[in-house]
């Protein structure tokens, strides 16, 4: 009994969830949800790339804030603030592929090496890249600095795979899905916890991505025409129910490690 009030109380120290299936169920309809919102408020809601990145960073930032302020893990904190890192990591790739015409094998490239330099001062600083005990303001920032990255870096390869090298929507959902399979078939086969970890939440973005486009574009683009507003109210409710379930089960373990 003492060793489960023990973990539990540990598990309350942690700024971040415990990765499990409702986990990445959550965290790839979290980055469709920013690959049709951002698509949506830009586009059809016609705010424009400016404004819309203007409003989502305004957002982002205050969500950062109270996520750093705040002392334990709170889901409906931590998603709010993963949605609109996924949108603001949506537009920084889109504003240097449509805004700078940057290509696509530059900054997948770059956001790549971005990420390979956060994650070796991260790990140089800290002994560790594993996210089971984020409890300081240092790891938190290097955490953040990482999921902002890796949306990054997955927007700009999905599109990569699916636009420039012709892949699609279609064939990009089941190629990602695949090498998330097989990412998780190495972790269950003993491979590196942590770099299995970090490689599958990479690929998720692209997933989430292709997912995405393929319901929310038009059919003569190769999707199945759902509309990108249809598409993130959808994923939105089903994240809405996840995540207050995770609240609930949040406030049964602390309640329980006091």
């Amino acid at each position: 009994m003492n060793k489960l009030a023990n973990r539990m109380a540990s598990d309350c120290l942690n700024k971040v969830p415990e990765v499990t299936l409702g986990f990445w169920i959550v965290k790839i309809m979290s980055t469709t949800v920013g690959e049709t919102g951002a698509d949506y408020l830009a586009v059809n809601a016609g705010f424009g790339q400016i404004v819309t990145a203007s409003v989502m960073a305004t957002l982002l930032a205050i969500a950062l804030f109270v996520q750093l302020r705040a002392r334990r893990y709170v889901p409906w904190m931590y998603w709010l603030t993963v949605v609109l890192v996924s949108v603001a990591g949506t537009q920084i790739t889109d504003a240097l592929t449509d805004g700078l015409g940057v290509s696509l094998y530059l900054s997948t490239t770059v956001f790549a090496a971005a990420l390979a330099g956060i994650f070796a001062v991260w790990h140089r600083r800290e002994g560790t890249l594993s996210i089971q005990a984020i409890f300081t303001r240092r790891r938190e920032l290097f955490y953040w600095a990482a999921i902002l990255c890796t949306f990054a870096l997955g927007t700009a390869a999905g599109d990569l795979a699916t636009e420039a090298l012709g892949l699609g929507f279609r064939w990009g959902v089941l190629v990602f899905g695949l090498l998330i399979a097989i990412t998780m078939a190495a972790f269950r086969l003993g491979a590196n916890k942590v770099l299995t970890f970090w490689v599958a939440y990479i690929l998720t973005r692209p997933l989430g991505a292709a997912l995405g486009d393929l319901l929310s574009q038009s059919e003569k683009y190769g999707g199945l025409g759902l509309g990108a507003q249809l598409t993130s109210v959808l994923f939105l409710v089903v994240i809405i129910g996840l995540v207050v379930a995770a609240q609930r089960n949040a406030v049964f373990k602390t309640e329980t490690a006091q």
